[in-house]
C-alpha cells in the first residue's frame, strides 16, 4: 500500500518547500536593503536561484499529485474497477 510510505516523504517534501521558501524570502529582504557587497549579492543571487528551483520543483510535483488524484482514469481507479467486475 503506497499511501503510508508516501506520507512521510510528503511531509518531508512540504517541510523542505517551506524551509526553502522562508530562506528565499529572508534572502530577498537582505538583498533589498542594498547593504551587501557585489560579491555577497552575487552569492545571494545564486543561492536564491537554487532555492527558487527547489520551490518550483516541489510545486510541480504537488501539481502532478493533484492531477493524478483528481483524474478519474488514474491507474489505481482502473485497477480497482477491474477487480470488482466479474
Amino acid at each position: 500500500m503506497p499511501q503510508p510510505d508516501s506520507k512521510p516523504a510528503d511531509s518531508g517534501q512540504i517541510a523542505e518547500f517551506e524551509k526553502s521558501l522562508d530562506e528565499l524570502e529572508k534572502l530577498v529582504e537582505r538583498m533589498e536593503q542594498g547593504d551587501q557587497s557585489l560579491d555577497d549579492s552575487l552569492q545571494s543571487f545564486e543561492r536564491g536561484v537554487a532555492l527558487y528551483r527547489n520551490c518550483q520543483s516541489a510545486l510541480e510535483q504537488a501539481e502532478l499529485r493533484v492531477k493524478l488524484l483528481s483524474d478519474p482514469q488514474s491507474p489505481d481507479d482502473a485497477e480497482d474497477f477491474g477487480a470488482e467486475t466479474p
